[in-house]
């Protein structure tokens, strides 16, 4: 069983990572919707930006045009589903225990950390530049949610959130410079990122900031 999963395909495993983190922050876009109360195309729209306009920015970015989310129905289709679901279930899913969302959260933005590093250094890109746009993959969705909602975005002002997606990013290039299985490197830096994440929202940190006057 290890060996297969030493052995396991790569881009099999973006497309999971990345469908995965699709659908979680396609359900988290709608409920910031629900939350603003939008109707349902804003809830849809909400949906679709939260989970696809990171990967759409890291596409753009390193030239693979037209965007994956765009090219493949499974993605927008994912990221409705989510909206939907939401929609249809949203007394059912209000009675998650906070700490189960901020976990599920959590996984999406370390799903979409690794996933949209991973695209980078297959494309060839230096290091550094791919752990930025594994950042931007992770928290993009997120900002652009919060922009349509005429709120400050979350990543400039939350607790360790973009710091634990650039974190997790960060091992999966080191994992990678380090000669681990695609597989491996991708689980190293998912953990990191996602228990940064849930320690930092557990024990309260944050960035330091200038002191108001």
């Amino acid at each position: 069983m290890i060996d297969a999963a030493l052995h396991y395909n790569p881009r099999k495993l973006l497309l999971v990572a990345d469908l995965a983190g699709t659908l979680l922050f396609g359900i988290e876009g709608a409920t910031a919707a629900v939350n603003g109360n939008l109707d349902f195309l804003g809830l849809m729209v909400l949906a679709f930006a939260t989970a696809l306009a990171g990967g759409i920015f890291r596409d753009l970015l390193i030239g693979a045009v037209p965007p994956a989310s765009l090219r493949d129905w499974r993605y927008p289709a994912t990221a409705f589903v989510g909206g939907a679901l939401v929609f249809f279930l949203d007394h059912f899913l209000r009675k998650i225990p906070v700490p189960v969302m901020i976990d599920l959260d959590a996984l999406a933005l370390a799903l979409f950390a690794v996933a949209g590093t991973e695209k980078a250094l297959d494309y060839k890109l230096n290091p550094f530049i791919a752990a930025l746009l594994g950042t931007v993959t992770a928290v993009g969705g997120g900002t652009v949610r919060d922009i349509f909602l005429a709120q400050i975005p979350r990543v400039l002002n939350v607790d360790i959130y973009a710091t634990a997606a650039l974190a997790g990013a960060a091992v999966v290039v080191a994992c990678r410079k380090l000669k681990f299985p695609p597989v491996w490197s991708a689980v190293l830096g998912g953990s990191v990122c996602f228990l940064l994440r849930v320690v930092a929202v557990w024990q309260h940190w944050s960035l330091p900031k200038v002191a108001s006057p």
